[in-house]
């Protein structure tokens, strides 16, 4: 038990680990990659303190506004979503994210998961990767890690691995950290 109810294994590994991505214009990019991923919406968000936030707890208040930044910046919805990266550090976490990430009603969130929903062929493939828990979570590194999965499922390049999300277009990252800062991307390989 780490604190109730969540156990080590709720709990992401703090871990080394690097990732990097690289950014450039469009044309810059056509001419570097065969099959260019785009931002095409972006959010960010910081709601203070997470201690300051108690009325509203377990939302993350920040999430809300960040992602609705990102999805009326790419003039999408969650049901356009192909396939999302989220900041899963506890168990808890993901049930949460996807309520606020608008991909279930407020406390319906985990029947995503009891409903498979969440997986390879699912309503919205989560955490194809595995996630902060399989992976663990290198601090500095762990959104850069997140858009590298992403533009790896929108290239179609992880059949070879047996998680290749079939179709899959346009991704969300979710990416948390400090007390309640939340970035959202999303990214289209369109």
């Amino acid at each position: 038990m780490v604190t109730s109810p969540l156990q080590l294994l709720d709990c992401c590994p703090f871990s080394d680990g690097a990732a990097a991505i690289v950014l450039a214009s469009e044309d810059v990019a056509k001419k570097l990659a065969p099959k260019p991923v785009y931002i095409v919406g972006v959010g960010q968000a910081s709601s203070g303190r997470v201690s300051s936030q108690y009325r509203s707890l377990p939302r993350i208040k920040a999430r809300e506004i960040s992602v609705k930044q990102a999805y009326d910046m790419a003039g999408l919805q969650p049901g356009d979503i192909h396939i999302c990266e989220l900041h899963d550090c506890f168990s808890i976490a993901s049930i949460i994210a996807v309520e606020s990430l608008g991909f279930a009603e407020l406390g319906k969130g985990g029947k995503l998961w009891e409903k498979n929903e969440t997986g390879i062929g699912g309503k919205i493939p989560i955490n194809i990767s595995g996630g902060r828990k399989a992976k663990g979570h290198p601090i500095g590194a762990t959104g850069a890690s997140q858009i590298c999965e992403i533009v790896h499922q929108l290239r179609g390049e992880l059949g070879d691995q047996g998680r290749q999300v079939e179709g899959a277009k346009i991704g969300l990252v979710d990416t948390l950290g400090g007390d309640g800062t939340v970035i959202n991307l999303i990214l289209s390989a369109a």
